[in-house]
């Protein structure tokens, strides 16, 4: 039965095509950071005579950066979920899909966390609703959908986590399993530095219905934000990484300021017995406080305004 395959936890693995996945996001931000002009870094400002704790974000670490995972941490609920039901408006598919789509949307928010087969079952349906579709016609509706289901489904506390990096002039990276092209349009409205996002093939500007490697979820993320920060030539033992569930352990494990936000039951678990900071935004209650940064406590006034799909293309022969 189809709910009972939803309902059997499975295991994850890093593989072969965890590396091809990751690296392959890696590729495709970079790329889209080519086309961005970055900013001057700012000149540090003088010390003071007297310090009292570090600060954090540290503004003199210029080869410190942020990575945050979108669905639950970053927004409300799967960012595909809610592209979705702007697809299905726009008779992408029929009801039935729909049914489908509103189901996995209910286990992912029921059971608080993110199966990684789950979330590839959800992958591959929209990718058999995308298949055949040209870049250029998603391109063109995805502002209409981010406007309509996705903007008012940030986390303000989280958002302000985010700014609170960028006001330290560092770079902040989205780093999702959902598609590239939502995550990337999505950094770009908040204001973010780019995004690392699960692929999806096109030749000749044409989606196949296929992934370049697998969904970038758990390993695979790792992998991504490593070859990152080869490229990026970032220090990760001054990076930050944020994110809501278990399955992110490895992304959270690789940097030296790892944050629970929202988190489920395993990580929340887990951040306690490291010492790990933690923040929940769900009811407005306080996890443990370690280090948190002013900013997160205040949360922020909006939250990030609109987003949309801007879509990166990655074509292979």
């Amino acid at each position: 039965m189809a709910a009972r395959r939803w309902l059997t936890p499975r295991k994850q693995a890093g593989t072969e095509r965890s590396v091809l996945a990751g690296e392959a996001a890696a590729q495709a931000a970079e790329a889209a950071l080519a086309t961005k002009t970055r900013p001057e870094e700012p000149a540090p400002e003088p010390e003071a005579e007297e310090q009292a704790e570090p600060e954090f974000p540290d503004p003199d670490q210029p080869r410190a950066a942020a990575f945050f995972d979108l669905d639950n941490t970053v927004m409300q609920g799967a960012a595909i979920f809610h592209f979705g039901r702007g697809l299905y408006k726009r008779k992408f598919f029929d009801t039935r899909d729909l049914l489908r789509f509103a189901w996995q949307q209910t286990y992912f928010r029921m059971a608080g966390n993110e199966d990684p087969e789950h979330m590839q079952d959800v992958r591959e349906s929209a990718l058999s609703i995308i298949k055949g579709h040209r870049v250029e016609e998603l391109m063109s509706i995805g502002e209409e959908i981010y406007d309509e289901y996705m903007a008012g489904k940030i986390w303000p506390g989280t958002r302000a986590l985010a700014q609170a990096h960028l006001d330290a002039g560092q770079r902040v990276w989205l780093v999702t399993a959902a598609p590239v092209e939502t995550a990337t349009i999505i950094a770009r409205r908040l204001g973010l530095t780019g995004a690392l996002g699960t692929v999806a093939e096109s030749r000749d500007g044409v989606y196949t219905g296929h992934l370049v490697g697998e969904p970038l979820h758990g390993p695979a993320k790792a992998e991504a934000v490593r070859a990152l920060a080869a490229a990026e030539d970032l220090d990760l033992s001054q990076c930050a990484a944020y994110s809501d569930s278990a399955n992110d352990i490895p992304i959270l494990s690789l940097v030296g300021h790892p944050y629970a936000i929202n988190p489920d039951s395993r990580l929340r678990k887990h951040a306690r017995a490291e010492g790990w900071r933690l923040r929940d935004y769900r009811t407005g209650r306080k996890a443990a406080r370690i280090g948190i940064p002013a900013a997160a406590g205040m949360g922020a006034a909006a939250g990030g305004t609109v987003a949309a799909i801007a879509l990166s293309r990655r074509r292979h022969r």
